[in-house]
């Protein structure tokens, strides 16, 4: 069992910045590949970013490349989701998710994670 607590959401105006963290309890948290989603009003959830055991290797989706910088402290089992130049478009619940399939892979398949946070609204203005 995992247990996911998500923080750092709120409003903030185009051009702005926002910290996402979630800390991670109830396994070994350094043998997780973890990963952030998010979902707009009315919307699919869709994979964001992720980021092998370690750290060392990291994926984004297209829209937030060189926008968004995921990272992770195992020695807090916490996860992190520094994003930077927000656009109104990045308005969505974020949800920060743990695979523990046992393979250092990073994913980007929904499926593939077990556990999830509560999600933390993000809302971006003009």
């Amino acid at each position: 069992q995992v247990q996911l607590v998500e923080s750092g959401g709120g409003l903030v105006q185009a051009g702005g910045s926002l910290r996402l963290s979630c800390a991670a309890n109830g396994r070994t948290f350094s043998r997780s590949i973890m990963g952030w989603f998010r979902q707009a009003p009315g919307k699919e959830r869709n994979f964001i970013a992720a980021i092998s055991w370690s750290g060392g290797i990291t994926y984004y989706v297209d829209s937030v490349k060189g926008r968004f910088t995921v990272s992770r402290d195992n020695a807090k089992n916490t996860l992190y989701l520094q994003m930077n130049s927000l656009k109104p478009e990045d308005t969505a619940v974020y949800y920060c998710a743990a695979d523990y399939s046992g393979l250092d892979v990073v994913n980007s398949d929904i499926s593939s994670y077990d556990y999830w946070g509560q999600g933390t609204q993000v809302t971006v203005s003009s």
